[in-house]
């Protein structure tokens, strides 16, 4: 629920490592050498034995990379996590802002011309590279060398080897055989003999396991090769013992085999240019297999849910619901009193999670900010930060859970005893974008990018504005973050009945406070109006209260106080049943009208 740095990620190691791997790019004959966040599968959480960004620099954010060359060692982050990269590297690294400045044109101010980019081809996409290469003009050359932090680290830990559990059809609404066929025909009607599958979500996906590999994603890290008869080859450590049953059309094999196993393919091979390694494409070209670069085959369907993923959901968020209240009841008694810290608040939440005897897992690491650490966006509270929630002050906790039948994400923000005036219009305007987007109707067709400013309007008409995306894909018992659909400026993929988002707009003032508000939502056909065209909207599945202290009614339009008003409503209707008489008492008086 909480990280804290230890031996392995402190900063205080940075000089020392950093020095040893300039020693290791000289012997391996490179000038700069790129540590991404990234592992071979691309995934936003990586296992210990692949945090290599946190243990080179000590920054432990789930998105960034470094840039190492003889005399410089670039940090590239994005504007989450520019006050925390700051906070936790050492003075040999230098942060750089990204993506405004990329990563082509940083190498060619600090390194000569002809000089050698070495990089892991298992920890970087074709995409990516293609993408370097373009910018670098030819001036510097990109190397494919073995993992230099590999070679550098004593103590790296060993592969997870977590278990793999099976999902019913009842539970997934739809079985593994049916979704191999499907896609299966797709590859054939594209005439595709394969398709590579390097995405842990899009395998377990597909063959509706579970797994414990990565800490809060219940995936299995393994590879397979999807084949145009419907046949799967599942390259996974044996240990996981994967329970997939006497199914003669899935074939197991250790990891060790996968590289052999592309190179025995028939071509032509689907190959997702923005999330398999580039060692996969390597292997194919030199064994003269033809690729076909196109998406990987699992990432549209998965993100449409089956039915019975979306009534699972349901009753996951109100499960997940009841927790919160019953946490923010307790909150609203212990917090003025004093003495409740970022840690406390977090263990607590999770402990009312625990209490519903169905969490499997948290979702993600909890972000616990109290005051200015609130205004960190994606803010890991460790014990050299912890901080306590000071009245006077706002508390910022955005967490999740990992259910069997679904996986949940909210934030609330919310004042510590008195309210502070300076946080109440940002805080009604973040509302009103929240509402917007849970209000909008839209026609087929749309995608993220057409909804994105719906929620950001109400802040830039006061020339306020936030550094992240308005919301992004949700699985179902699977990775919290999911692709493709994204509420952003930069999403262009349409919209689809089924696809669960987050809703979440916000403000952060460094070193004040922070203001995040995040229900899910789930994307379904609207009621025909007008002239009876093709419409989808939202649906919401997240059903806490919003802290109406913050509120300032009267910048509110009659239409969101409506809304309001009818969404606390609908809480005490769905979730006061399942409260001690405590928490349902604390609810009636906090879901009260406005």
């Amino acid at each position: 629920m909480f990280q804290s740095f230890t031996a392995t990620t402190s900063p205080d190691q940075g000089p020392r490592r950093l020095a040893r791997l300039r020693e290791a790019m000289a012997e391996a004959g490179v000038d700069a050498f790129m540590v991404p966040r990234a592992d071979a599968h691309q995934g936003e959480y990586v296992a210990p034995c692949d945090e290599r960004l946190a243990w080179l620099t000590g920054f432990t954010g789930s998105a960034g990379f470094a840039i190492v060359t003889g005399d410089t060692a670039g940090v590239f982050v994005d504007g989450r996590y520019r006050v925390q990269v700051r906070a936790q590297v050492a003075d040999v690294f230098t942060p750089v802002d990204w993506p405004e400045t990329k990563p082509g044109p940083w190498l060619l101010e600090h390194l000569a011309d002809g000089a050698v980019l070495g990089i892991d081809p298992w920890l970087h996409t074709r995409d990516e590279i293609d993408r370097l290469e373009q910018a670098l003009k030819g001036r510097i050359t990109i190397r494919p060398v073995e993992n230099l932090v590999d070679r550098i680290w004593p103590d790296r830990p060993a592969p997870p080897v977590g278990k793999v559990r099976s999902l019913t059809t009842e539970q997934t609404g739809e079985g593994s055989v049916s979704k191999r066929e499907r896609l299966a025909k797709v590859l054939k009607d594209a005439g595709e003999r394969a398709a590579v599958l390097t995405l842990p979500d899009s395998i377990s996906w597909l063959l509706n396991i579970r797994g414990s590999d990565i800490p809060r994603n219940p995936v299995v890290q393994a590879f397979a090769i999807l084949h145009d008869s419907a046949r799967v080859s599942l390259f996974l450590d044996p240990e996981k013992v994967a329970p997939l049953g006497p199914d003669p059309s899935i074939d197991v094999a250790p990891t060790s085999d996968f590289e052999p196993a592309l190179r025995a393919l028939n071509g032509p091979v689907r190959v997702d240019r923005s999330s398999a390694p580039l060692a996969v494409s390597h292997a194919l070209n030199e064994a003269g297999i033809d690729i076909a670069w196109d998406q990987d085959p699992c990432i549209l369907p998965k993100a449409q849910k089956t039915e019975a993923e979306i009534a699972g959901t349901r009753e996951a968020h109100l499960r997940d619901a009841a927790a919160m209240i019953e946490f923010l009841a307790w909150l609203d008694t212990e917090a003025p009193q004093g003495g409740v810290t970022e840690i406390d608040a977090a263990k607590a939440l999770e402990g009312f999670r625990r209490q519903t005897n169905a969490l499997l897992d948290i979702s993600f690491d909890t972000i616990s900010g109290a005051g200015p650490n609130g205004a960190i966006v994606h803010y890991r509270v460790t014990e050299g930060t912890n901080r306590p929630l000071k009245p006077g002050e706002l508390y910022l906790v955005d967490s999740g859970g990992q259910y069997l039948d679904g996986t949940t994400d909210i934030t609330r923000t919310v004042a510590i005893g008195p309210v502070p005036d300076a946080a109440r219009d940002p805080f009604t305007r973040v509302l009103q974008g929240m509402i917007a987007i849970s209000t909008a109707r839209f026609p087929k067709g749309v995608a993220g990018q057409h909804l994105d400013a719906l929620a950001r309007a109400p802040l830039w008409r006061a020339g306020l504005d936030y550094d992240h995306g308005t919301g992004h894909g949700v699985g179902v018992y699977l990775n919290v973050h999911e692709g493709p659909q994204r509420l952003s400026r930069i999403s262009d993929v349409a919209l689809e009945p089924g696809m669960i988002l987050s809703n979440e707009p916000g403000y952060y003032r460094e070193g004040a406070f922070g203001i995040r508000l995040e229900n899910l939502i789930v994307v379904k056909k609207a009621e025909p109006l007008g002239d009876k065209r093709d419409h989808l909207d939202f649906e919401t599945l997240t059903w806490v209260p919003i802290d109406t202290r913050l509120v300032i009614p009267d910048m509110l339009a009659p239409w969101e106080r409506d809304w309001l008003n009818a969404y606390h409503a609908e809480v005490v209707e769905r979730v006061a049943p399942r409260l001690s008489d405590s928490a349902r008492n604390w609810l009636l008086a906090a879901a009260r009208p406005i």
